[in-house]
């Protein structure tokens, strides 16, 4: 299937034209020729003989960019001067940057910010250590943690590979939750070594947010780093993919008029996010599933499994299903991939059950063609920004840790994710759901302070729950 034109591989092209004759009109059209698509045409410079033109065009990638420019040296007349990559000089440098909340104009002020009026705040903080919640930047931050072992979809690359992806991660806790999140790339991807730095640097930040660690490793780090720290950790891939697809699925359900309890859920996937969609799809109702890794539908029957893995084995399959994916969904209503592409095809899809729904999430290349599977599915969706229905993590951690942190929270139940999910749900009226829009979109008004405030009301009721005296007591 191939990629349409992104944004994501957008360049300028600065060109030098003459003034008169034909070669400015050619320029559209000769992008679109090259199957780009043209954003912008800018005049930046203009003389009796010559103009100055930057171009800037869509393309599907870095090759296909190379083409459209080789297509533009060739228009009579057309000197190409310069090509930048707007992907890459968005990230010149950074993307985020610390800034002071006070001017420091003069003494005063920084007498204040600094020594000698900072020594009061330190001995306040030494005498009450809670108060580093109300008198620091603590009370509104949280660590962004890779060791670079997964960085999105392209593997093991490193923590200063994965530094751009920490870095965007802090942007989008800024613009959607108002948090200061700052990226930890470290350099080790020792287990022992990971969990005791993230626990040594803890006492600055409110929160934990784990990113791009590979499977199985991420399931002990989280484990281990919720036991030992009294603030939340939270591993993104596993448990932001999930509220957003349990999210999604509730309100497809609502599309096909189907209950969560009823229907035949088919996976394909038992890593990180396949893992944690198992356990909040069951947490919120879900009893029907079954999981499909390389070795086909994962049974209690299978041997030398994971500790993840066995958990699957023993809370889904219920009946012992054994066989491949493809046969699992037959006659299936819903089938969920965070796996891997082009697994399923139209035909597969067709054999589940009437009014099925699809989420086809691996990323670029679903699981299965999107066009093949909206000829039978009625609900599709995928984790691609060309396609209706985007499935994105955004959507549920900047509220998430908004909620945590507004509501001191020191650990997070599933209940808090199931809450964060029914929120982002309830965030599509009934007048705006159908087929094509089961969730919103993250640019949504209301999304992220919905799920914040549901967050931090369930953080606030399982603290509640946790104090009360036992009934039997």
């Amino acid at each position: 299937m191939a990629a349409a034109p992104s944004v994501s591989y957008s360049i300028t092209v600065r060109l030098v034209v003459p003034a008169g004759g034909t070669a400015v009109s050619e320029l559209t059209s000769t992008v679109e020729r090259a199957g780009g698509i043209v954003t912008a045409l800018d005049v930046t410079a203009s003389g009796h003989d010559r103009l100055r033109i930057d171009v800037t065009c869509a393309a599907r990638d870095t090759d296909h960019a190379d083409e459209i420019v080789e297509e533009l040296r060739g228009v009579e007349g057309v000197d190409v001067h310069k090509v930048s990559d707007r992907t890459f000089l968005m990230h010149l440098g950074g993307t985020i940057e610390m800034a002071s909340k006070h001017p420091i104009r003069n003494r005063d002020e920084l007498s204040m910010v600094y020594t000698p009026g900072v020594a009061r705040v330190c001995m306040a903080i030494a005498r009450n250590p809670e108060d580093a919640r109300r008198l620091t930047v603590k009370r509104n931050s949280v660590a962004v943690v890779t060791d670079g072992s997964a960085v999105l979809g392209l593997g093991n690359l490193g923590p200063a590979a994965a530094l751009p992806v920490m870095e965007g991660k802090a942007a989008l806790f800024k613009r959607f939750a108002g948090i200061d999140a700052w990226p930890l790339c470290l350099d080790t991807q020792d287990v022992d070594e990971i969990v005791r730095t993230v626990e040594v640097i803890a006492p600055v930040f409110a929160g934990i947010n784990l990113e791009d660690i590979s499977a199985p490793r991420c399931f002990e780090i989280e484990r281990r780093l919720r036991d030992k720290l009294d603030i939340p950790v939270f591993h993104d891939d596993q448990h932001g993919t999930a509220i957003v697809v349990l999210a999604a699925l509730t309100n497809a359900l609502r599309v096909v008029g189907k209950d969560l309890a009823d229907v035949q859920i088919v996976m394909s996937g038992a890593g990180a996010a396949g893992s944690a969609i198992v356990r909040l799809l069951t947490e919120a109702g879900a009893r029907r599933l079954m999981v499909a890794d390389r070795k086909g539908v994962v049974s209690t029957e299978r041997a030398g499994m994971t500790p993840s893995l066995q958990w699957i084995a023993d809370h889904t399959n219920a009946d012992r299903f054994d066989g491949s994916l493809k046969e699992a969904v037959r006659g299936a209503d819903v089938f969920i991939g965070v796996s891997a592409p082009d697994l399923l095809d139209g035909d597969d899809v067709e054999a589940m059950a009437g009014k099925s729904i699809v989420f086809a999430l691996a990323n670029p290349d679903p699981e299965v063609d999107p066009a093949a599977a909206r000829r039978h599915a009625t609900v599709v969706a995928t984790g691609r920004s060309d396609y209706p229905n985007q499935i994105n993590n955004v959507l549920a951690f900047p509220g998430v840790f908004r909620g945590l942190l507004d509501a001191s929270a020191h650990t997070i139940e599933d209940s808090l994710l199931v809450a964060a999910a029914q929120a982002i749900a309830s965030s599509v009226s009934d007048d705006e759901l159908n087929a094509n829009y089961v969730i919103p979109s993250v640019f949504h008004e209301e999304v992220h302070k919905a799920v914040a405030d549901a967050v931090k009301s369930a953080a606030g009721a399982a603290r509640s729950s946790a104090r009360a005296p036992d009934a039997e007591a």
